[in-house]
């Protein structure tokens, strides 16, 4: 059955809604759910999805997004402190991981040439998957989630360089040298861009643009979109360009407010590329592969994170942190499948080559899945008897200092918010100020940390440093805006005090009832004061009753 593009669509997204809920029955990722809807999807079962051009450009659009939403986060400080570490363990790691590929599929019969491209595939994990499980599970952040987006950049590096070398040497010739400094010159072309604009241009922009949120959310996504195309034309990947794109607006006010509105949307288009993935796998071709995928399945599995796991053991990391790290890259990269499809292009290797790949893909994927869902588990279990894994001198368990944390996070900076700022400070209390007006977040007028949020966007929880924080004040006046943050705090696990602002009796007793411990009447508050002192005047006349 031939479908057209808007029903293909439409039946991408029944299936992978239905595929997600019995993922979820059976406590499986939604991850898992949605690569079976591709395969279920695709030409070897149902047939009612081919992978077309708009397909495809949803998918990039979606890892582009990703790789931006991941830039938002990222610290130029732990880039410079974990650089080093993550640059010789990455470089490390793909060679070992190769040679590792190359010795499992050499006794199954496998031409050598192939088995070379197949261990270069095994090499590298895939950017999309562990950013998007490792930022569902909030462990971005942590020390193992950074060391393992610090190898996934290396990586994404090397498989450049690799295909050059690949290609080259399909032609006879080699890798020549001019097109590999030309790489290096195309990328430092490519950071001077990113390094401008920050310096220049962001900060005004977003002040202009964080004015309206839609504005704010329209003109990163063009800026996302615009590096990556800036990349693609630059000879590298729309990855790397968002990727950089997005470490531009990190040290603005505005990257979290960013970073949760983009949230939605960047989840939607990634499914296009889970389904895309699902839909290359061939039923028919797994019969004759059965030994290279079940090797190249297993050495990912289990070769790769043990590899991993002792580079950083050397490197002086501690067990725990070593294989949390290991099982995070414990799966076979998007961009192995294009290395692989660029083997079949320059007529090296055949297409049941590929479908190979790809199986062992969805495998790896699936596997590795449930592995990182169960890390902390794993860790656990593992960590008593890998002692071997760990120098006598470990580092730390985290190489950085923890920021300062507010116990208040005070929502909204009016008039009143600023009366309650100042009072909160002048008891010695550390605050965090939110407001969704430019001009107070880079205003500084109050001498505490101002971030650009708003009160009515159902992420905004997520991003604030709750760990510590006893309450959270908002001051707004809004009751709709007022029970979405109570109600996000509450789903979001937030078991500190909640205060809000209302004028409304009614609305007080239904902020109440939705998880809030105290509602401020603000002209209330504001009249209590004045109606003492007008009664300490009056008793001072002698005419108080």
């Amino acid at each position: 059955m031939h479908l057209g593009g808007f029903e293909q669509v439409a039946a991408i997204l029944v299936v992978c809604v239905a595929s997600a809920v019995v993922a979820m029955l059976f406590r499986q990722p939604v991850l898992v759910g949605l690569l079976v809807a591709g395969a279920v999807l695709g030409p070897g079962v149902l047939g009612l999805v081919e992978i077309t051009e708009p397909i495809e450009l949803l998918a990039e659009i979606g890892i582009a997004l990703l790789l931006f939403t991941v830039g938002l986060k990222l610290d130029v400080r732990i880039v410079s402190r974990l650089g080093p570490v993550a640059l010789a363990v990455g470089l490390a790691q793909v060679a070992l991981t190769a040679a590792l590929g190359v010795v499992v599929l050499l006794p199954l019969g496998v031409d050598r040439t192939e088995a070379v491209w197949l261990g270069l595939a095994l090499a590298f994990s895939s950017t999309v998957v562990v950013v998007k499980l490792l930022g569902d599970r909030r462990e971005l952040d942590t020390l193992h989630g950074r060391l393992a987006l610090g190898i996934l950049v290396v990586q994404d590096v090397v498989v450049v360089i690799a295909m050059v070398v690949l290609t080259g040497a399909a032609a006879g010739g080699g890798a020549p040298v001019g097109e590999l400094v030309g790489i290096a010159l195309r990328g430092v072309v490519l950071i001077a861009v990113a390094v401008l604009v920050s310096r220049l241009l962001a900060a005004p922009a977003l002040h202009l643009l964080g004015r309206q949120a839609e504005l704010l959310v329209l003109g990163s996504i063009a800026w996302a979109v615009t590096m990556g195309s800036v990349s693609v034309l630059l000879g590298f990947s729309p990855e790397v360009g968002a990727f950089l794109a997005g470490m531009v607006l990190a040290a603005t006010p505005y990257r979290e407010a960013v970073s949760g509105r983009l949230t939605p949307l960047r989840d939607f288009l990634l499914l296009f590329f889970f389904i895309e993935v699902g839909a290359r796998v061939d039923p028919g071709l797994l019969g004759s592969a059965v030994g290279p995928v079940v090797a190249l399945s297993l050495a990912a599995l289990i070769g790769k994170p043990l590899i991993v796991a002792a580079l950083l053991g050397l490197a002086g990391y501690r067990r725990k942190v070593s294989i949390a790290t290991g099982l995070t890259l414990a799966q076979v990269s998007e961009f192995s499948l294009i290395l692989i499809a660029l083997g079949v292009s320059l007529g090296v290797l055949s297409d049941p080559t590929s479908a190979l790949v790809t199986v062992v893909a969805l495998v790896t994927i699936a596997v590795s899945t449930q592995l990182i869902e169960r890390t902390p588990w794993l860790v656990d279990r593992l960590g008593p008897v890998a002692g071997w894994l760990e120098r006598r001198a470990p580092r730390a368990a985290v190489d950085d200092e923890e920021e300062p944390t507010p116990e208040v996070v005070v929502v909204g900076l009016g008039r009143f918010g600023t009366t309650v700022v100042e009072e909160l400070l002048e008891r010695g209390t550390r605050v965090l100020g939110v407001d969704f007006d430019p001009r107070t977040v880079v205003a500084d007028r109050l001498g505490i940390p101002v971030v650009y949020g708003d009160g009515d966007d159902p992420t905004l929880a997520q991003h604030l440093p709750l760990t510590v924080a006893r309450w959270v004040v908002s001051t707004v006046r809004s009751h709709d805006v007022n029970m979405t943050l109570v109600t996000a705090l509450r789903r979001g696990g937030y078991t500190g005090g909640i205060a809000v602002a209302s004028e409304d009796p009614d609305d007080c007793a239904a902020l109440t009832r939705a998880g809030a411990d105290v509602t401020i009447r603000p002209l209330h508050v504001a009249a209590g004061p004045l109606l003492e002192r007008i009664g300490a005047a009056d008793r001072r006349r002698g005419l108080a009753p």
